[in-house]
């Protein structure tokens, strides 16, 4: 597979991508567990991709059930080193209306359960997510929006919550006051992961509703699914227009991320622990 290689992450109701030339489905073990499906590489756009089901296909897990750590490491070491994410969210902002997309720049990590490091235990690691969305992969994504006619904002903060419950009202408004945009339960995970892995990472967010503090219109699932419907037909032409683009994006600071960041002398760092981050590790070993 080239080094170049983008990944894909499906989100809710993105569980294939008509066009794509599939070479060979692979199941991967992992230490930390089996990603969320079969991983499904091929070529898309003209060039080599590999799309994964973040909940798998049909939907089978919830936002806390998913593996992320195995998807992120899986994907690492196929030799991925872009990945394009597509997520869900409730808009928490007026003017961010449903079916619009939303290019998040920032998040605010709200959730309570997950594991969202590589580096717990015998091996100390603290890397920057001041900014932690590749800015090329933003950048790229929101001008495919653009020339495809797509609704489209260029920035915004993404809370992510623990799920799988819809918010409160009252957390709705708290979120906010805050001068959140967008919520949903799966993006600040895959970021840090990302980020540790030394990939570049953006998300597309397709609002499929206005959250439960717009108090007019009552959050329900048929709405949510109808305007989901919408969003991928959309996200679909999307990716198929910034795929190529990606592809031939050249290196960037999200592939430095671990330089002066590894705290922990590698020499006391025991082997078992080399090995299961080898992906993520090898040129500093």
């Amino acid at each position: 597979m080239s080094k170049a290689a983008t990944a894909v992450i499906g989100g809710s109701g993105l569980y294939e991508i008509e066009g794509f030339d599939v070479d060979e489905r692979r199941r991967l073990e992992t230490p930390y567990g089996p990603p969320s499906d079969d991983l499904i590489i091929g070529t898309f756009a003209g060039g080599p991709a590999v799309f994964l089901p973040r909940h798998g296909a049909g939907h089978r897990l919830p936002p806390g059930g998913v593996n992320f750590r195995a998807n992120i490491w899986a994907l690492k070491s196929l030799g991925v080193e872009r990945i394009l994410s597509v997520s869900a969210v409730g808009s928490l902002k007026t003017e961010v209306k449903p079916r619009d997309f939303v290019i998040p720049d920032q998040l605010y990590d709200n959730t309570k359960h997950r594991a969202s490091t590589f580096f717990d235990a015998g091996l100390a690691v603290h890397v920057s997510l001041a900014d932690p969305y590749c800015p090329r992969v933003r950048e790229l994504a929101t001008a495919a929006c653009e020339r495809r006619g797509v609704a489209v904002h260029g920035r915004g903060t993404y809370v992510c919550m623990e799920g799988p419950q819809f918010s409160t009202r009252a957390e709705s408004n708290v979120y906010r006051h805050l001068g959140f945009d967008v919520i949903g339960m799966t993006s600040a995970t895959e970021a840090k992961l990302a980020r540790e892995a030394e990939m570049c990472y953006a998300t597309v967010a397709l609002v499929t509703d206005y959250d439960v503090w717009f108090e007019a219109e009552d959050v329900t699932i048929g709405m949510i699914l109808d305007n989901m419907r919408a969003n991928v037909a959309n996200v679909k032409a999307v990716v198929e227009e910034v795929l190529p683009e990606l592809a031939a994006a050249g290196a960037c600071d999200c592939q430095r991320a671990l330089e002066g960041a590894i705290v922990t002398d590698l020499e006391l760092v025991p082997d078992e622990v080399k090995e299961r981050l080898r992906p993520i590790l090898a040129k500093y070993l």
